[in-house]
């Protein structure tokens, strides 16, 4: 994935490039792409930045990590069981994309094993419609 100073780099070409630009139609479409890139390179680093906060903010604050560690469970739980009953609706592309992410969260040498449960488990209620209590 690309850095914020790689983004802001090709901004940087693209700003040479128009420079040498000739005719508003090329001068626009490489402002166009200057302009996404350092957009892009804004996100990246506000991105960059939220992360390393929440860290910080992670360490410092102990006490309630607890308590919003129980509040971002219930949260997740609330959205799997909403993403499980919604499961068939979803277009399969979604749904492989889904499962394969899901499939990478755990630990590098408990992938394969996680997969298979989650299959599984989507095995065994892909039928199911009833709504699921997350509480």
């Amino acid at each position: 994935m690309f850095k914020s100073q790689q983004y802001r780099a090709k901004a940087v070409e693209y700003g040479e490039l128009i420079k040498r630009s000739i005719g508003p139609a090329e001068i626009r479409k490489f402002q166009q792409l200057q302009d996404r890139l350092a957009s892009l390179a804004d996100n990246e680093q506000g991105l960059a930045d939220d992360y390393d906060n929440a860290v910080h903010v992670a360490e410092q604050d102990g006490s309630s990590g607890a308590a919003l560690a129980a509040e971002e469970e219930l949260v997740l739980r609330c959205l799997g069981a909403a993403i499980i009953m919604q499961w068939n609706a979803l277009p399969t592309t979604l749904r492989r994309e889904i499962f394969d992410t899901a499939g990478s969260v755990g630990k590098l040498l408990e992938t394969a094993a996680l997969r298979g449960q989650i299959a599984r488990f989507l095995h065994k209620h892909k039928d199911d419609a009833v709504a699921a209590n997350c509480l």
